[in-house]
């Protein structure tokens, strides 16, 4: 029935009892629709996506100068949450009161209104119309971010041109607040709940006829504090709320007044609903029906009881009660009429405005300490469809996604068992793959092994991993998440909504028992086991759309780098579902949280099909917002742009999503793009990763990354602290000067939150100075260990400009939570940023990238960031720098206790290799002794050369310079490098010495072969003549050539001989290349990684040019080239010596 009436507005007129009043009231609304420049969209619904694009309304403040503009004006401040976004003064209304002139014009008469109110109109008629013609998912949006300014929200929405009455059920799903209501056990808990599953008492106020006191105005003094007042029902005090109502009549609103727990604070101890009708109950039949049954209680205000019996024809007559302004004549005998006692009346009569509101409080705390069996919004459809009202849920694309979703989310009981049988392929092995590539570039682990065999090892257990994520079937779950997003779009949107708030409950119910089984723990038994377990399975519980689709992404990439064709069919279409997606406002998984790694193949082919569909409009540009975590990012994205990325804090962003809004034709020659990608990433210093060594590595990764493929990134800040920031900063800084070929250079914003002085920019004024010029001195650092001479600030790598760059935006709430309505503070103050922000992305002189190019960028990013295996593990820039120095001075001690050694082993070969030339009467056993002799030795000479540079290590942290405070942690870490290097040499000592003596022995046995064994040669010959002469066949010279090779072999078999070991000295100079460079950079160990040591040498070795500049200043290009040539000749020298010898 809604279905028809929203597809045929016009399908009511001819069942219309009175036609001529149903055309006089279509062509009303039909009028009122013209004049705000939305008679388009009452059929062609206005759509969420077509608000939140960018175009000019979003970097002007002109209200308009006409009608038309006002609701767009509304949609802007409405959608950046902002509570002044009912006033409805226009710009001609301005000019009218500040132009006039004649003193008549201020004189009462019948005119003299007429003029000044030609523009105005009033903020309900303008909230009904902009309902009328948005779509459901609008509606939606609308609805939430009316919640949140504390403004009242539809609850029957009337359309005067067909007399239909629609029940706003859908659009107010989104709402969820969280309350502590006084008869809670736990004085620390609260309850968090879907506004329209909560059973909460609801209470109703009408007006019967004409009445002097303001019903809405009553209400917004009832329903707040004295120190926190809400405008929550538009009254007629208010802005334009006098002006004469056109088309909002019938409608009814509804607000919650929902208490914080504090005793002093909270007006009603319970949480309560109140419905506010307008207009007359007398012309609003159906809507009073409606009332009076789902009301707990229903406040009739009146001045006349002329229409009376109408006031009782409906049932719960015990809970009417009747407000008036004073006592009138015959009252008792109309009472009696109306069966209605004294305690049914209320009359204002002498009291104040406070003491009547405290009259009514008093009387309502009655009604909900009374109450039982609430009915929640959710189970009031009945009672609609019994009246003949419509309900918003009835489209049948949204019924046929709920039973989709709820078939999913119905199986769903335990969240982490759930993810491991539904949604297997980004558990554990997606996590290791993601350990595997980076492995793949850092080779932290090769060990001694062969680099080459290493990555093929590495390689297979990728290829391993890939095989069991293929041998998993899709899960039933999986299955029908891919029929519902094979949907149409309609359907499809439906169901995701749908997905998302059935997931959100899920969670949330699922959270709150295992923190309650936490708490219940700690306070108990305190079993460190039990609490570690539940701590973990807290951490796991989260689930959202997000995880679907990251295993949809682990499906395709398992499928199609498996090279499985007959199934890859069966995907193909995946791509270009979540490319649709992103085109209708879902956010995109960029960076998996979980595992910390890119599903490069699927971000790839979506961005492929994304590329193909907005072709030729595909330039982007890209905004970031980095911060510390739950410092408010997504709130401040969601309030600049009015998307929807989470942030409830019990569910904080995990990695990174991008969002893409459309950039109206009209403003794409102003920003010279056609998209604005916005990045929301997880939040660093995470309290769950601070106890991961690695968690450092992990921020710096992600920060890198994001800023990297940034056009603006705002760094955003808790109060005026930047402390946390300022690390981050100076690392990815870092990271960009060790990778080749960055070229962006990426705009940088601060925003300090929660910063609502005044004097906030002016007072901070030798902060930012300061904050600057250490970012500046880190910079300079950082090129300077980089060899980076054209490097010398902070800004020659970012842009930033200390007074025009830093923004402080006051605290988001006004007042107390749950009835804090948004600071407009905080909401005008984003607003400024935003327009600020967008005005310099137009100003910006770097080329826009597209689609392709932006995906490229992307893909050499990331592959920087992984072989990137040096910087992301320290704080900050000086703590990478007072490491590195004291790297530098540890090689140099290390290379000193192996110079030594060496020399030391040197001179004990030769003793071996001479043991016994010149004395005939030496045996085996004295090589012993001396061998013996020269490993006490030997030990002796690495417990003091290992003395040393462990006392070296000690005075180097006794010293003041260097910053040796900051790498006070490392010293452990060097000193047992110092004693590991000492076991590794005494192993190489043992082994040299070993294999000499090995080698020494085999030469004296060689000398007593020559010696003693000649006769038994000759011997072993004769016999093998004697044996063909007595042959009775003549043996041909090759037979003769087979007798004697197998004598040969049979004599020198007695012999034994131990060759040595053969070693892979490829290996061994690679390995060693690695430790030398492994603090140079990304692009250095990219490189090496590329190389193939067998192929390097084959030819003459030329200096290029291009790949020395930052050398070039110091040495010619010919210094160079000799340089180079010495030091081959000078390896060439001591290899064709060491070969020379013939024995090592």
């Amino acid at each position: 029935e809604y279905e028809d009436a929203i597809s045929d507005p016009t399908a009511c007129f001819a069942q219309s009892e009175n036609e001529d009043a149903v055309t006089s009231k279509e062509t009303r609304l039909h009028t009122f629709l013209q004049d705000l420049g939305l008679e388009q969209h009452y059929q062609d619904k206005l759509l969420l996506n077509t608000v939140l694009q960018i175009d000019t309304r979003t970097v002007t403040d002109d209200p308009g100068q006409s009608l038309s503009a006002l609701p767009w004006r509304f949609l802007k401040k409405l959608m950046m949450v902002n509570v002044t976004a009912r006033n409805m003064i226009s710009f001609l209304s301005d000019n009218a009161a500040t132009e006039s002139s004649d003193w008549g014009d201020d004189q009462e008469d019948d005119n003299a209104d007429t003029h000044e109110q030609i523009s105005l109109v009033n903020p309900l008629d303008v909230v009904n119309a902009l309902f009328l013609c948005a779509d459901s998912f609008l509606q939606q949006e609308m609805v939430s971010k009316m919640s949140a300014c504390q403004f009242s929200v539809p609850l029957l929405l009337p359309n005067c041109a067909t007399n239909q009455i629609i029940f706003m059920l859908w659009a107010m799903r989104d709402i969820v607040k969280k309350y502590k209501p006084h008869s809670l056990e736990d004085p620390n808990g609260f309850v968090e709940d879907r506004i329209v599953l909560a059973d909460i008492p609801l209470v109703s106020f009408v007006r019967l006829g004409d009445c002097s006191t303001s019903k809405s105005h009553t209400l917004n003094k009832l329903l707040s504090n004295p120190q926190q007042y809400h405008d929550i029902f538009v009254h007629k005090d208010m802005e334009c709320g006098d002006i004469q109502r056109q088309i909002s009549n019938g409608l009814v609103e509804i607000s919650w007044y929902l208490p914080c727990g504090k005793k002093n604070i909270d007006i009603f101890p319970e949480p309560v609903a109140v419905a506010n009708l307008r207009g007359d109950i007398g012309m609003l039949e159906t809507q009073y029906s409606f009332l009076c049954q789902i009301s707990r209680a229903v406040f009739v205000f009146f001045d006349k009881l002329d229409k009376h019996k109408f006031v009782t024809n409906q049932p719960a007559r015990e809970q009417l009660c009747l407000v008036g302004n004073s006592e009138i004549k015959d009252l008792k005998i109309k009472a009696q009429q109306l069966n209605l006692k004294r305690n049914n009346f209320i009359f204002r009569g002498k009291q104040n405005e406070d003491s009547f509101v405290k009259t009514l409080r008093a009387k309502m705390n009655t009604v909900i300490k009374n109450s039982q069996n609430n009915r929640s919004l959710e189970k009031m459809t009945e009672v609609a469809h019994n009246l003949g009202i419509l309900v918003d849920e009835d489209i049948r694309e949204c019924k046929s996604a709920k039973v989709l979703a709820d078939k999913i989310t119905s199986e769903i009981h335990a969240i982490p068992q759930f993810k491991e049988t539904q949604l297997p392929l980004q558990g554990t092995i997606w996590k290791e793959l993601a350990k595997l590539e980076k492995e793949e570039s850092r080779l932290r682990k090769a060990g001694d092994q062969s680099i080459e065999n290493y990555k093929c090892q590495l390689c297979a257990k990728k290829k391993e991993l890939r095989k069991q994520q293929c041998s998993f079937k899709t899960s039933k779950t999986m299955t029908q998440f891919i029929q519902a997003l094979s949907s149409p779009r309609l359907e499809r949107a439906y169901f995701f909504k749908w997905m998302r708030m059935n997931l959100d409950n899920l969670t949330t119910k699922n959270v709150s028992a295992l923190k309650e089984q936490y708490r219940t723990c700690q306070e108990t038994s305190g079993n460190k086991d039990e609490i570690s377990k539940l701590d973990k399975e807290i951490s796991c519980c989260s689930l959202g759309i997000e995880h679907f689709l990251r295993e949809l992404g682990q499906i395709y990439e398992s499928v199609v780098l498996t090279g499985n064709v007959e199934l890859e069919q069966q995907i193909s279409h995946l791509p270009k579902l979540c490319a649709e997606l992103l085109l209708e406002g879902f956010p995109l998984e960029l960076i998996d949280g979980d595992a910390s790694n890119i599903p490069m193949r699927w971000i790839s082919d979506v961005l492929k099909e994304l590329n193909g569909l907005v072709q030729p409009n595909n330039k982007i540009m890209a905004v970031t917002v980095l911060g510390v975590q739950s410092t408010g990012k997504s709130t401040l994205l969601n309030t600049m742009f009015g998307v929807q990325f989470a942030v409830s804090s019990g569910r904080c962003t995990r990695g990174a999503f991008m969002l893409l809004l459309k950039v109206t034709e009209d403003f794409r020659a102003v920003l010279n793009c056609d998209y604005l990608v916005i990045i929301d990433t997880e939040g660093l210093k995470s309290p769950e990763l601070a106890q991961v060594d690695n968690s450092h590595e992990h921020d710096n990764e992600l920060a890198t990354l994001v800023v990297g493929l940034s056009d603006v990134t705002i760094i955003n800040i808790a109060m005026e602290n930047s402390t946390d920031m300022k690390d981050i900063l100076q690392i990815v800084v870092h990271a960009f000067l060790r990778m080749k070929g960055v070229g962006k250079k990426p705009k940088c914003f601060f925003v300090h939150q929660n910063v609502g002085d005044v004097s906030a920019h002016s007072k901070n004024i030798r902060d930012r100075t300061l904050l600057l010029d250490q970012l500046d001195e880190m910079t300079e650092l950082a090129a300077k260990m980089e060899n980076n001479d054209q490097i010398t600030k902070f800004t020659d790598v970012m842009e930033y400009n200390a007074q025009t760059s830093n923004w402080y935006i006051p605290g988001l709430w006004h007042g107390n939570p749950p009835m804090a309505s948004v600071n407009a503070g905080y909401s005008e103050t984003t607003a400024e940023f935003k327009k600020r922000m967008i005005d310099d992305l137009g100003k910006c002189t770097t080329s826009r990238n597209n689609i392709m190019q932006f995906l490229e960028w992307t893909e050499s990013l990331w592959s920087s960031v992984k072989f990137e295996n040096f910087i992301f593990s320290f704080r900050n820039s000086l703590v990478a720098n007072a490491y590195s120095k004291i790297c530098v001075e540890f090689n140099k001690w290390a290379w000193s206790f192996r110079k030594h050694m060496h020399t030391w082993t040197l001179q004990a070969e030769a003793s071996i290799s001479n043991f016994g030339k010149f004395s005939e009467t030496t045996s085996a056993h004295d090589l012993s002794e001396l061998v013996g002799k020269l490993k006490n030795d030997a030990m002796s000479e690495l417990s003091k050369e290992e003395s040393a540079i462990l006392n070296n290590i000690t005075d180097y942290y006794k010293q003041s310079e260097g910053h040796v405070e900051l790498v006070e942690r490392y010293k452990e870490d060097f000193m047992s490098s110092g004693k590991s290097l000492r076991r590794e040499l005494e192993n190489v000592v043992k082994n040299k010495l070993e294999a000499a003596a090995t080698i020494r022995k085999a030469m004296t046995e060689v000398e007593n072969i020559r010696k003693t064994q000649t006769d038994t040669m000759e011997q072993r010959v004769l016999e093998l003549l004697e044996d063909c002469r007595k042959s009775k066949f003549q043996k041909t010279d090759a037979e003769l050539e087979q007798d004697f090779e197998k004598m040969w072999n049979e004599t020198i078999e007695k012999w034994s001989f131990q060759p040595l070991t053969k070693r892979n000295i490829m290996d061994c100079v690679f390995k060693q290349l690695r430790i030398n460079l492994q603090h140079k950079g990304s692009s250095v160990t990219e490189e090496l990684n590329k190389v193939n040591l067998k192929d390097c040498g084959t030819g003459a070795f030329n200096v290029m040019i291009v790949k020395l500049q930052t050398l070039l200043n110091k040495h010619t290009v010919l210094e160079l080239q000799n340089l180079s040539e010495k030091i081959i000749a000078q390896s060439e020298k001591f290899i064709a010596e060491k070969v020379a010898t013939k024995t090592d």
